[in-house]
């Protein structure tokens, strides 16, 4: 039986491969990975066509082909039940489905305002006016679980499906320097040194510096 196989684009700048890749070592599936190269006129064209819930990242396995994160996140969740994807109590884990699902649809300024890119450090950076309300939305998310679960993850102790969501924002938040609470400050140090985002980052460094600006939302 062929292997399974995850189709990302940029480890750089795409935060919705990040998440579709932290899924699968969430859930301990191991896969091939099936990169779109971004520097390939027939790719970039491809590229250019998609949006956050339609083909990258897209998870082939065994016959199944899911796209979207949070379908590779339930597709996975029934495959491994006892991966621990999410809280074992039902009502953490409708919290946890509730914090996944608002980042999946929201944020919009946010991620126009500060996009993704693991190679830079800023130690400041003017932030649009029009991101601030989400930055503080995002703020009274991360306390509230880390308040009510007791971290160092959102949900406790382990990773779950929402740390792998919000992982990006993390990373943006590192990223453009933005102030934030002591707790959610740590918490971003959490999803910085969890292994796998580790080994993410450092794949990253690879990549070309540069890429054409790609009118896409990443």
């Amino acid at each position: 039986m062929a292997a399974a196989e995850l189709t990302l684009s940029s480890k750089t700048y795409s935060s919705w491969s990040l998440r579709g890749w932290l899924l699968c070592r969430l859930a301990g599936l191991k896969v091939q990975e099936k990169a779109i190269h971004i520097d390939d006129p027939a790719n970039r064209a491809e590229l250019l066509l998609l949006s956050p819930s339609v083909l990258v990242p897209r998870l082939t396995h065994e016959g199944a082909s899911v796209w979207d994160t949070l379908a590779i996140a339930e597709y996975l969740h029934e495959l491994y039940p006892g991966a621990g994807m999410y809280p074992d109590d039902r009502i953490a884990r409708a919290h946890c489905r509730s914090v996944s699902g608002e980042i999946h649809s929201g944020f919009a300024n946010l991620r126009s305002a500060l996009p993704m890119n693991l190679k830079v450090r800023h130690e400041k950076f003017p932030i649009f006016s029009g991101a601030k309300p989400d930055i503080e939305r995002i703020e009274t998310i991360w306390t509230e679980c880390l308040t009510r679960y007791g971290g160092p993850f959102l949900f406790g102790a382990r990773p779950t499906v929402a740390d792998a969501m919000v992982a990006p924002v993390a990373q943006r938040f590192l990223t453009y320097a933005v102030p934030l609470s002591a707790p959610c400050s740590a918490y971003c140090d959490t999803i910085n040194n969890w292994p796998p985002m580790r080994e993410w980052i450092d794949a990253s460094r690879a990549e070309p510096d540069e890429v054409e600006e790609l009118d896409i939302e990443f």
